[in-house]
């Protein structure tokens, strides 16, 4: 049999897991768990019990000449260490937060302050402090010359770069809020086949078709561009 025994000690202020030898008596075992639970040995109260949720002890360990071994303590039973007399040595008084000074300040003071949260989120433009982002104006209606089959021009962000084709769809799509432009391109410049996420607009070659914003359209006489090779190239 070891001479060894894991017991949980509880006390007002600690909760451990602690090694104890069988043969250590009441009276040595006090003066070890003061040093555990900061209870002078003279005003301890120990109790066994089986587990942590049990009300009713096992055994009170009151006689200072008995062995721990005595009182037929098990593995991972509890020790509960009580005070006599807490007024002296302060017991349950370090886990009571209700008698700590708090630092507080007032919501003005606080603003005042340069080493907070909230001045380290104005500093750095977060949350609520952030840029408010201008609003996306969505296009609720065609313009009346946007019809189909309607020569036009895409507005190009690209210098030189002239998108221009056909006019294929007009009106609301179900990849986006608003009215939509659907353009056949005359070149391979485009995004899609008159296609958008399996739903068909209309109908035209692969990478020709794309859908823009009413407000990026021109209509007009657009003819299609001849393109210009080098006789070098083929």
């Amino acid at each position: 049999m070891s001479g060894v025994v894991r017991l949980f000690v509880i006390s007002p202020d600690t909760h451990s897991e602690r090694r104890l030898e069988l043969y250590v008596t009441i009276e040595k075992l006090k003066d070890k768990l003061e040093l555990i639970t900061g209870i002078p040995a003279a005003n301890q109260v120990i109790s066994l019990y089986n587990s942590e949720s049990d009300s009713e002890a096992l055994a009170t360990l009151s006689d200072n000449s008995k062995q721990l071994g005595f009182y037929g303590v098990r593995d991972y039973q509890v020790l509960r260490v009580g005070d006599t007399n807490p007024s002296v040595s302060f017991t349950g008084q370090m886990t009571d937060i209700s008698q700590v000074d708090k630092f507080e300040l007032t919501p003005e003071e606080y603003a005042r302050r340069q080493d907070t949260v909230l001045a380290y989120k104005q500093r750095h433009q977060m949350g609520r402090f952030a840029p408010k982002l201008e609003e996306t104006v969505v296009d609720t209606e065609i313009p009346t010359d946007i019809v189909i089959g309607a020569r036009c021009e895409v507005e190009s962000t690209e210098p030189g770069l002239k998108k221009r084709g056909v006019v294929r769809f007009t009106g609301p799509t179900k990849f986006g809020q608003g009215v939509w432009v659907g353009i056949e391109y005359d070149e391979p410049i485009g995004k899609n086949d008159g296609s958008v996420q399996g739903e068909r607009y209309f109908s035209c070659r692969p990478n020709y078709g794309v859908f823009v914003r009413p407000n990026k359209v021109r209509v007009g006489d657009y003819p299609v561009e001849d393109l210009d090779f080098d006789d070098e190239e083929m």
